[in-house]
């Protein structure tokens, strides 16, 4: 038989058996989880299967309340009270509003940890493959029967090998990455396939940056972005958590439907301008664009190592005339590491506000919904048209060095100067 994917071992692993590309597998899921979003659907679809009130193992299912939290309407706080309702009745684990988002929380809790399967009510949940776990969005009902059943059907994916060489410059990223190779493949460029990253320019990433990598994978349409398990991630998992992993890497002869290979010595920041995440261009091609609001946070980028980044620009500056600064920290625990650090000081004192731990103004339902015509310079992963409240708006995505050194300048900025 021929060699396997990060993939394919973790279903063959899961299935019972081995199992190849485009096979069918009914596989046991280790973690579920659902967010505000998409939980009551799920609750509701528990409830017709017969399940109400119940899940295969309360330990294995969190529920999650940030993508509108806390709650900015009436409707939505019916929502809020049904999904701890059925957490109390259910004993899955409810993470309340202010813990943070759900793809933080999931990895920081130590719910998830190498060689694991996750399935999650949310299309970022392929986050967690930086920490080698296969870990993939599904819809509430498809959410709803793995947490009655503690399994799911799944198609195995192909695997798209990418290796990242080279060295990467001086105030060039993680997000830089992933923006390039979003417009180099397209948003459709791995759709239903699994993204399966690494090289020497990976090796030298944290584990923090190695997530903003993953998390993305999703805006090229693929259904994972795996990594391996080094060192590294093997220390934090185990910083975060007991439960023993099962590492896994893909065999010398593994099949891959193509391989890509990006030397990345040259790369410059990347922009994603509206409305699509695959229209990036370099940062230094952008005509002068001027912005009226900046996002520092979300899933993407929302963790310490981003708050250090941003901090190192913004420190003893103000803010540009006229220009906002939304800083959305990932988790609770993130939160108070920023404030330990100061880095929250830094960006209130530069005239930032911060939201709530959580989605805030990435979703677009409450906290920093941009104006007609506005241009938003933002760290998520997302700029489609209305995406943050308003499609008449503009949304610019970059790192947190490109969204702090603008915020400062007043227009989309290039932050290399910073980091000379």
């Amino acid at each position: 038989m021929p060699g396997q994917t990060i993939a394919e071992k973790i279903f063959s692993r899961h299935g019972g058996h081995d199992v190849y590309a485009d096979d069918i597998v009914i596989a046991d899921v280790d973690f579920v989880m659902g967010q505000d979003g998409t939980s009551p659907l799920a609750i509701k679809a528990l409830a017709a299967m017969g399940f109400e009130n119940k899940v295969f193992d309360p330990t294995k299912v969190a529920l999650v309340i940030d993508h509108s939290s806390p709650s900015p309407l009436e409707g939505v706080s019916a929502l809020h009270k049904q999904m701890r309702d059925f957490a109390a009745a259910s004993g899955a684990r409810l993470y309340d509003v202010g813990c943070g988002v759900c793809h933080q929380l999931l990895p920081e809790q130590g719910h998830v940890v190498p060689g694991d399967l996750v399935v999650g009510c949310d299309s970022h949940t392929c986050t967690y493959g930086a920490l080698n776990v296969f870990s993939t969005g599904v819809g509430s009902t498809d959410g709803a029967a793995a947490m009655a059943t503690g399994k799911l059907w799944f198609k195995v994916p192909r695997t798209i090998k990418v290796i990242f060489t080279g060295t990467l410059p001086k105030g060039v990223f993680a997000k830089d990455l992933i923006l390039y190779l979003t417009g180099q493949l397209g948003a459709d460029g791995a759709t239903y396939e699994a993204l399966e990253f690494s090289g020497p320019v990976i090796d030298t990433l944290s584990v923090e940056a190695r997530m903003t990598i993953s998390n993305m994978a999703i805006e090229l349409g693929a259904k994972a972005g795996l990594m391996v398990a080094d060192d590294k991630t093997l220390e934090w998992v185990a910083a975060h958590g007991t439960r023993e992993s099962h590492p896994v890497a893909p065999d010398p002869d593994a099949i891959y439907e193509r391989t890509v290979e990006i030397d990345v010595s040259d790369l410059a920041p990347q922009i994603a301008c509206p409305h699509t995440v695959d229209n990036v261009v370099p940062l230094s091609d952008l005509p002068p664009t001027p912005i009226a609001e900046g996002v520092l946070g979300t899933c993407t980028n929302g963790r310490l190592e981003d708050f250090a980044i941003a901090a190192h620009i913004i420190k003893g500056h103000k803010l540009a005339p006229g220009v906002r600064l939304v800083v959305a920290p990932a988790s609770k625990d993130i939160f108070l590491d920023a404030i330990a650090a100061g880095f929250i000081q830094t960006f209130i004192e530069a005239g930032a506000c911060i939201v709530t731990p959580g989605c805030g103004p990435c979703v677009g339902t409450h906290n920093g919904v941009p104006s007609d015509g506005e241009n938003v310079i933002s760290t998520a992963n997302r700029n489609f048209k209305g995406r943050m409240g308003n499609s008449n708006a503009f949304i610019y995505l970059g790192s947190p060095a490109t969204v702090a050194a603008s915020v400062l300048a007043g227009h989309i900025n290039d932050p290399r100067p910073y980091f000379e």
